[in-house]
């Protein structure tokens, strides 16, 4: 089950009420599905949990049934369909444009001036057009349809209520779109899909603490990797001195620096300042092996 199948589940599960807001939802539905004109709205599902909510929406919002629609419980895709002029045209009156003219579509605002409206007219546009990526993939989540003065007004309604999206055409189709994850999370609360937004916030903290874990573990291991060097060079700078016999020359605690590193090639320099008796600091310990290193570089 894709995860914008999961989403629009959760949103069949709210309530046809309100008269203003089936209206706007079932608004959002008309200019995002496969076709809204005045000869003809057909919309097309496969979620079977949408398919049994649109009957009781239209009904709500225009007191009307569809011409067609599938048998309930019907697999694949499933087909709603009105043709009947009187029942488009009063669709069409209802919705604030003139059955008398060419139904050039965009958003008549007249319809969404209340808050609940406007959440319950992009719930039906994500019901049409919409779809969310995985989150534990990549964040985006997508709204499309074929009416370029719908997609235009729907993306200037969208930066009124301080949602910045982005825009783009593809195959025909005018697409508005979210890559942030916070712009998503808010958009699905709005809608009425809490759940669903709660599940792209935990994908983002589950890829950060990923992510973050991932950094400290390339961090330490380029340390490590730096320590390693480190501890090679202060060996072979030691072997050298022996073999030149300075090292016996050298002052005491430069003579036990050498044989401690010698003898515990593998450890730190915080480890390793812990082996003398007493203890010296971190910064005791790299003086004294940089000056092993220098001593060796003169030879």
């Amino acid at each position: 089950m894709s995860f914008s199948f999961e989403a629009k589940n959760e949103l069949c599960r709210l309530p046809v009420q309100k008269l203003c807001c089936a209206r706007a939802e079932a608004y959002g539905v008309l200019l995002y599905c496969n076709t809204f004109s005045s000869t003809e709205v057909r919309i097309i599902t496969e979620n079977p949990n949408l398919a049994a909510r649109l009957p009781r929406l239209f009904h709500r919002a225009f007191n009307l049934r569809f011409d067609r629609q599938p048998e309930p419980d019907q697999p694949g895709k499933q087909i709603f369909q009105i043709t009947e002029r009187k029942k488009l045209d009063h669709i069409i009156n209802l919705l604030g444009y003139d059955p008398r003219q060419n139904l050039v579509l965009h958003i008549n605002f007249g319809l969404l001036e209340d808050a609940c409206c406007r959440a319950s007219f992009l719930r039906g546009v994500f019901f049409a057009g919409g779809s969310i990526t995985d989150p534990l993939k990549r964040y985006h989540l997508e709204l499309a349809t074929s009416h370029l003065q719908a997609s235009r007004e729907l993306e200037a309604l969208l930066r009124e209520d301080h949602f910045p999206p982005k825009s783009v055409s593809r195959n025909g189709s005018f697409i508005t779109y979210f890559k942030q994850s916070d712009q998503i999370e808010d958009f699905l609360t709005l809608i009425g899909a809490p759940v669903a937004a709660m599940k792209v916030m935990s994908a983002k903290m589950e890829k950060d603490l990923r992510n973050s874990v991932n950094r400290r573990l390339n961090c330490d291991s380029a340390n490590l990797d730096k320590a390693v060097e480190a501890s090679q060079e202060q060996l072979e700078a030691i072997r050298r001195l022996e073999e030149a016999g300075v090292l016996e020359t050298l002052p005491d605690k430069l003579k036990l620096t050498a044989s401690l590193r010698q003898a515990n090639p593998e450890l730190s320099l915080s480890e390793l300042a812990e082996e003398f008796d007493p203890p010296v600091t971190k910064s005791c310990l790299n003086h004294r092996l940089r000056k092993l290193v220098d001593l060796s570089k003169k030879l």
